[in-house]
């Protein structure tokens, strides 16, 4: 990261879809540093794109050109640093870091290699077997789960979904072996995954992108999902909790903002999922006071945060409703 960012904040969101709340907190954010936000889509109809103080609409990730487009709006407009709001994006931003650094931009988010693992559900199961992190027990191969089965290591439900995958898209669950052979016979790249049962809770958590420590983390109990995210939820501490996900982030390096699913068994905490972003519930810790926002941009800016894990209330409520969005043709 350079050591300072001279002269006025630019930061590009990319891929911003229905994020309104991000573009907002970064918008309100930004202005403190005399800078803008100017955020991307695909689509015209993606409303948070209206929310920032300029907005393209691009290519999608995977046409010709795409790279070429995002580079050319860092030049023209000046930005100092980009992230995205979607997961298959991650890797490709890390991917590139050396042509938009050639540009001036820095690139706000984890390695290649950790966004790869993030979005490869085996490969993180792997990972966190490896170094004795609780997780849910995980095949690619049929076969093994079956053998699993019959020694007793499984059971019944369990869960059908893409190793590589977001937002809930195509998970099934199966409850004998007649679904487990339909819905792995159906399409490739599946994977059979254990049904933990438990307590579910989310994590929003920073890591300074200058010193590589935690200096933020804040907590949710989740009430209720919707399409794979957060619909509501209720903050929450416990230092047991904090240790055991600042231990798990700094032993795999990730960096900047990370969003980690976790579940409470009897206790026991089994990592679920990382997506090195920012995740759909966290305007919880938003407006609970957990300004990541800011804390990008001290980074930009060449200063180190403060430590401030846990640095909320408990017992503040999340309720997410639908609002509407008019443009004009």
């Amino acid at each position: 990261m350079n050591a300072k960012v001279e002269g006025k904040l630019n930061i590009l969101i990319l891929s911003c879809g229905t994020r309104n709340k991000i573009v907002q907190y970064f918008r309100e954010t930004i202005k403190e540093y005399g800078g803008k936000i100017i955020a991307t889509d695909c689509s015209r109809l993606a409303p948070a794109l209206y929310e920032a103080d300029k907005y393209y609409i691009v290519k999608r990730i995977d046409e010709v050109g795409y790279l070429e487009q995002i580079v050319d709006i860092c030049v023209k407009d000046d930005i100092n640093a980009v992230l995205s709001l979607i997961d298959p994006e991650l890797s490709f931003l890390s991917e590139h870091s050396e042509v938009f650094k050639e540009a001036g931009t820095e690139i706000i988010g984890s390695s290649y290699d950790l966004c790869e693992m993030s979005l490869d559900k085996y490969q993180m199961y792997k990972w966190l077997t490896k170094h004795n992190y609780n997780c849910a027990k995980s095949y690619v191969d049929k076969a093994q789960f079956f053998d699993a089965k019959k020694e007793g290591i499984i059971d019944y439900p369990v869960f059908v979904k893409p190793v590589k995958g977001s937002a809930s898209i195509h998970i099934s669950e199966a409850k004998d072996k007649e679904s487990i052979e339909f819905l792995i016979g159906r399409e490739e790249g599946l994977m059979i995954q254990e049904y933990l049962r438990g307590q579910e809770i989310g994590a929003d958590v920073y890591i300074d992108m200058l010193s590589g420590e935690v200096v933020s983390i804040f907590t949710k109990k989740k009430i209720k999902m919707r399409a794979g995210e957060t619909d509501k939820a209720v903050s929450f501490k416990n230092q047991k909790l904090f240790d055991y996900i600042e231990r798990f982030v700094m032993e795999a390096e990730y960096k900047g903002q990370i969003d980690i699913d976790i579940f409470d068994i009897e206790g026991k905490y089994y990592i679920s999922e990382v997506n090195p972003r920012f995740g759909g519930g966290y305007p919880h810790a938003y407006e609970c006071g957990c300004n990541h926002m800011r804390m990008i941009m001290e980074n930009l800016e060449g200063r180190k945060n403060v430590r401030s894990v846990g640095n909320y209330m408990e017992g503040i409520y999340m309720m997410k409703y639908n609002e509407v969005g008019i443009v004009r043709g």
